[in-house]
């Protein structure tokens, strides 16, 4: 039976989870591993991609925020506008230590946002 596809915006985390991520160049990059939601405003506010590694061995989760990815159909996928040295330069978390991302530590966020305000970032706080 083929996949029916919704004719509106709107996606359940389940279906972003494991969502390949591409660069410009239409090279896969990695997947979003998950979704980080500011629970008080429902807002999406990073995609955490997963990036890196062997077999779950030395993998990167980089937080991404959400509004610099664009989904592009035909790839069914989204589209980061970095390139890969880029994102290996990128601010990113061992598995260990995604547990305490988003405990608001200012520095990190800012730090974050700076990095990626050259590719569409806008930040969320006043």
């Amino acid at each position: 039976m083929p996949e029916i596809k919704p004719d509106h915006s709107l996606i359940t985390s389940s279906r972003v989870t494991d969502t390949p991520v591409f660069n410009r160049e239409g090279d896969r990059i990695g997947r979003i591993e998950d979704l980080s939601i500011d629970k008080l405003s429902g807002q999406v506010r990073y995609a955490l991609l997963s990036f890196g590694g062997f077999l779950g061995i030395g993998e990167r989760y980089h937080p991404l925020p959400w509004a610099v990815l664009d989904y592009d159909t035909t790839q069914d996928g989204y589209v980061l506008p970095l390139t890969k040295d880029e994102l290996e330069k990128a601010p990113s978390y061992g598995k260990d230590e995604l547990e305490g991302f988003g405990g608001g530590d200012q520095s990190y966020r800012d730090l974050l946002y700076a990095y990626y305000q050259p590719y569409g970032a806008v930040p969320y706080w006043p």
